[in-house]
């Protein structure tokens, strides 16, 4: 063999090396951009229960806090504004500004709620109601399942971000679109506290 056939074949090996090293990161960063998306299909998942739960919560609640049509209509209105934020993050699962009004909206829920339950107390008739204590107990299994859906979404999230921004998968990373992917965060102070409910 001479000389230039074991460097051609040297160099043969080096591209299809690096052409396997190149597909192989290329892959991880999709599969991972994968995963963060399949853990907001989680998220989104307990979401939509939530908002099934609401209007029979509102329902209930309704003909007991005839005084209260304020609180109702914020708690409907919230949701409404939730539904929609949800809706755009989910056709674009990674979109940073999509992400931001999702969350706002979804603590603009938790707020209205919130509010919706601290005034509940104040009717007795509504407490004892089966109806609205099993809704209660819905809501509070759901608001526990979308937080765990949350940690895994956002544990997904950061082994996506990480492994796009390490070297070299972050040349790849940027050549190919696989942009910075946003946390699913609670930005209100106020919004991080759990809600007290008792009935």
């Amino acid at each position: 063999m001479s000389t230039m056939m074991i460097v051609s074949l040297v160099f043969l090996g080096l591209l299809i090396f690096g052409a396997f090293f190149l597909v192989g990161i290329y892959n991880g960063l999709v599969s991972l951009r994968n995963r963060y998306r399949n853990g907001f299909a989680q998220v989104d998942v307990q979401l939509k229960r939530r908002y099934d739960l609401i209007p029979n919560l509102i329902e209930t609640a309704k003909g007991y806090m005839a005084h209260e049509r304020g609180t109702l209509e914020a708690v409907v209105a919230a949701r409404a504004k939730a539904t929609q934020a949800n809706a755009n993050f989910a056709a674009n699962p990674g979109d940073p500004a999509a992400m931001r009004q999702m969350a706002q909206a979804e603590s603009g829920l938790t707020g209205a709620l919130s509010r919706l339950l601290v005034i509940s107390e104040n009717y007795p008739q509504l407490k004892a109601d089966s109806t609205m204590n099993h809704l209660m107990e819905e809501l509070t299994s759901t608001e526990n399942r979308i937080a765990f859906s949350r940690q895994a979404y956002n544990d997904a999230i950061l082994e996506y971000n990480n492994s796009r921004e390490v070297f070299p998968n972050v040349l790849l990373a940027n050549t190919f679109g696989f942009s910075a992917a946003e946390f699913f965060k609670i930005e209100a102070e106020a919004e991080r506290a759990a809600p007290k409910v008792s009935f």
